[in-house]
């Protein structure tokens, strides 16, 4: 069989991405939004609901969420590609990504974005260092809302997947083409990290 180059070897690892999810942030007044592809649920427990992201250590988000230990993660609806555009595209260095966004303070002082298909407000406990990026794994009980009935099970609604944001996945792709030299770079160094508090999980 062939060896696969590193192009193609991308193109299979896209098929396991995660859906399109909004990340939100917040250090010192400083609020920003994020758009991911690489969130994961990482527990099988129901009353433990956990859930784990990438975030680049290039977004501005990530030191926001590393120095404070706190993120919303929302699930977004399948017509709310203005608002990826809105998070997706730009820096928060430059602007204030939030402005017009209707949001409001959520339990654990980070934004909580009103629209969206439903959110898992996250206190980290715990990370791994990827070299270019760092995976956050956040325990969101009991922090978890959905635009739905007390007798909402889930089985309604659509949340976006990453397959349908197709609208968008091409510029996307141009924009981390752009940026992979950063990544790239650091990619090699993996450190050790202890995450304050990792013995005090329940």
């Amino acid at each position: 069989m062939p060896i696969l180059q590193p192009d193609q070897i991308y193109q299979l690892l896209r098929n396991l991405t995660s859906p399109v999810v909004a990340i939100t942030s917040e250090r010192g007044g400083k609020r920003n939004g994020m758009i991911a592809d690489s969130a994961v649920r990482a527990s099988i427990v129901p009353a433990i609901p956990r859930v784990s992201v990438y975030v680049h250590k290039f977004n501005y988000s990530h030191d926001l969420i590393f120095e404070t230990g706190r993120y919303v993660l929302h699930l977004l609806r399948d017509d709310q590609f203005e608002l990826i555009h809105r998070l997706g595209f730009t820096s928060g260095r430059a602007r204030d990504k939030l402005a017009g966004v209707p949001h409001r303070a959520g339990t654990l002082g980070v934004p909580v974005l009103d629209d969206c298909y439903a959110h898992f407000e996250c206190r980290v406990a715990n990370v791994m260092d990827t070299g270019s990026s760092t995976c956050f794994l956040g325990t969101s009980w009991p922090w978890v809302t959905a635009p739905r009935s007390p007798e909402w099970n889930g089985d309604d609604g659509r949340p976006l997947p990453r397959k349908h944001a197709g609208r968008v996945a091409g510029e996307y792709e141009a924009l981390l083409r752009a940026r992979r030299p950063t990544p790239r770079s650091g990619s090699r160094d993996i450190r050790p990290v202890v995450w304050r508090g990792l013995h005090a999980l329940e």
